[in-house]
């Protein structure tokens, strides 16, 4: 259900609770109400952008629920997205500004980077659970948010082409191709035993679970870094992937699953979770895998056949 959606029953429900009006009047009121599609959700509470261009969030109040100390400064201004941590929420507004509330410790606050944001145009902002990553016009990288002060001097002045996050830490691709990573360090955050096989190699994307990266070089090989027991250590498998061309990684939250162009389904990370498919390997071995879906503890892959093979943990 979209967010919309979401907020015309809300308001649906909060009208009856307060007037008792019969439904038909409730509707015809609802009439008068036209919700954009901009609209994010933490993990606890909700933000909506109204078409009269008003800001309207509820639910807990500490993660994001209670924008009344940022009222002042949205008001008569145009919201054109809205992106969310899970504790937190940052509007950019048409005049270019990032308005931030929520957690202060997960964003919430951006007091610190202000100064970085003022007079720049914001093309997209990334997240964590915890942080913001805001890419600008420029090229530029403002982060804020937990784990972020470390790295502040060394994204200051980059050019980024990407940027990519897991639960806990983000990895940005620079213009000069170097893979810089800030956020929680076991989960991440810290790629330095790994900068030696990305040094010199062209990324072409990077896929995440939940608390480990998996980086495809231009040369198709996969390298990886993070939690070992999340996908983070692929050692056991780069027999399997070497001179391999890989095709697409699909993740959960704790295991990845490369798709070869031989055909094959390489996986690894949490055994429980989708790391070991050893069970299916005989139904999945001379099919074409069309696409792999996932939830946060297994997969589920459907062969051009049309039928469907699952492994990991199913309940």
């Amino acid at each position: 259900m979209s967010l919309s959606k979401i907020y015309l029953t809300f308001l649906k429900e909060k009208i009856n609770d307060i007037t008792n009006l019969p439904p038909v009047l409730v509707e015809i009121i609802l009439d008068f109400v036209r919700i954009e599609a901009i609209g994010s959700s933490s993990s606890s509470a909700f933000a909506v952008r109204l078409a009269s261009g008003r800001l309207v969030t509820w639910g807990d109040a500490d993660s994001g629920g209670d924008s009344t100390s940022v009222q002042a400064e949205l008001k008569d201004q145009v919201v054109q997205h809205i992106y969310s941590t899970d504790y937190a929420f940052a509007a950019v507004l048409a005049s270019g500004r990032v308005v931030t509330w929520g957690d202060a410790g997960s964003g919430g606050d951006s007091t610190s980077v202000q100064a970085e944001l003022k007079d720049q145009v914001v093309q997209h902002i990334y997240s964590t659970s915890f942080a913001f990553a805001a890419v600008l016009a420029s090229g530029r990288v403002v982060a804020w948010g937990k784990g972020c002060s470390s790295v502040q001097a060394e994204i200051k002045d980059q050019f980024v082409q990407h940027i990519y996050s897991n639960d806990w830490a983000f990895a940005a691709v620079l213009a000069s191709g170097r893979v810089v990573t800030w956020g929680h360090v076991s989960w991440g955050g810290d790629s330095s035993s790994v900068q030696a096989e990305l040094q010199d190699q062209v990324v072409q994307h990077i896929y995440s679970t939940g608390s480990a990266f998996a980086a495809v070089l231009a040369s198709g090989r996969v390298v990886t870094w993070g939690l070992a027991s999340a996908g983070g250590n692929s050692n056991s498998v780069q027999a399997e992937l070497k001179d391999q061309v890989v095709q697409y990684i699909y993740s959960n939250s704790f295991s990845f699953a490369a798709v070869l162009a031989s055909g094959r389904v390489v996986t690894w990370g949490d055994a429980v979770y989708g790391g070991d498919s050893s069970s299916v390997q005989a139904e999945l071995k001379d099919q074409v895998v069309q696409h792999i879906y996932s939830t946060d503890y297994a997969f589920a892959a459907v062969l051009a056949s049309g039928r469907v093979v699952t492994w990991g943990k199913m309940n």
